[in-house]
């Protein structure tokens, strides 16, 4: 997707909710920018988070960020001091904040301002009215009321559809075993399909227990424009039951990490990590977003025909 463009404190407070995928609440914000490293990197913490400082600081200029933004949300205190003790990390680590500021009730008070340069009661700000978040929108990225509502985005579908579920899992258990051809051939079918049925979406959890499978599914995710992937993967992973869940939720956080979604790519590892938490995908995954690397960073750039040379040389091996 399009890296937005961050020119102020408002453009800022407007792109957090965008690029955490929520707006955040008692929450410190740091996104670092500029550097050799391309687009930003915004990672939040729960407040109070001085202890923390060093551990980011360190994340960002490892990654090549130059420069950097603070924003806290929450009580004066319990951000001021957390800010602090940020921008202190930041700067022994040459990624120097340009600003530092906090954000709460419609308003925003810059934390470096001393004497009469910012009004006492802040500046007022809509963050619906800026460009930066029409930018956003056009360019696919949601910013849900919290985070809260993100996870309840990636959870289990209840009810009916359950129900159906739960049926249409024990017929594909049931079925007799077919040529894996033809089960990798169902699978790129559906992964071009909108609105695949019960059977299908079932079928396609039991397959992707098969790493192969998997590893086809997950190298065909358009890492320039992934916001298709991201909806098709997001329904898969609410509709498969749980034990199938971690594949699903794997290629939905890359899908997403790769969109620049870090909050989306979070709340699907934790489905993941709750349902297997030795799933290998998972943990590499979150091991990259751990370390603060960006999505242009991770790309796969593997072909089919590379992935089954891969396969037949580790297969090669094992013989």
């Amino acid at each position: 997707m399009t890296p937005l463009v961050i020119r102020s404190a408002q453009d800022a407070i407007a792109a957090v909710p965008y690029l955490l995928g929520f707006h955040p609440s008692r929450s410190l914000v740091v996104i670092g920018f500029e550097g050799r490293a391309h687009g930003t990197c915004a990672i939040r913490l729960d407040l109070p988070a001085a202890g923390a400082a060093g551990r980011v600081a360190a994340l960002l200029a490892g990654n090549g960020f130059a420069r950097s933004l603070v924003l806290g949300y929450g009580p004066l205190g319990e951000v001021a001091e957390s800010a602090a003790a940020m921008r202190a990390a930041l700067e022994s680590a040459d990624v120097p904040a340009a600003e530092s500021i906090r954000v709460a009730d419609g308003r925003w008070w810059s934390l470096t301002c001393d004497g009469d340069c910012c009004p006492a009661d802040g500046t007022p700000y809509d963050i619906s009215a800026t460009a930066l978040a029409a930018q956003a929108t056009y360019a696919g990225h949601v910013a849900l009321a919290d985070r809260s509502e993100l996870v309840r985005s990636v959870q289990p579908l209840t009810g009916p559809v359950r129900a159906a579920m739960r049926e249409a899992t024990g017929r594909a258990e049931r079925r007799p075993v077919r040529p894996p051809g033809e089960d990798l051939a169902f699978v790129l079918a559906l992964l071009t399909r909108t609105n695949p049925a019960d059977d299908e979406i079932a079928l396609l959890g039991v397959l992707l227990t098969d790493l192969r499978i998997r590893d086809e599914a997950w190298i065909r995710i358009d890492e320039e424009a992934p916001a298709a992937d991201i909806a098709f993967w997001r329904d898969v992973l609410r509709r498969v039951e749980e034990r199938y869940a971690p594949a699903p939720a794997s290629l939905l956080a890359f899908a997403a990490y790769s969109a620049g979604d870090g909050g989306l790519a979070n709340v699907a590892l934790e489905r993941a990590l709750d349902a297997d938490p030795a799933y290998s995908m998972a943990i590499l995954l979150r091991e990259v977003i751990n370390a603060g690397i960006p999505p242009s960073k991770v790309r796969l750039h593997m072909t089919p025909d590379q992935l089954a040379a891969a396969y037949y040389d580790e297969h090669r091996e094992a013989g």
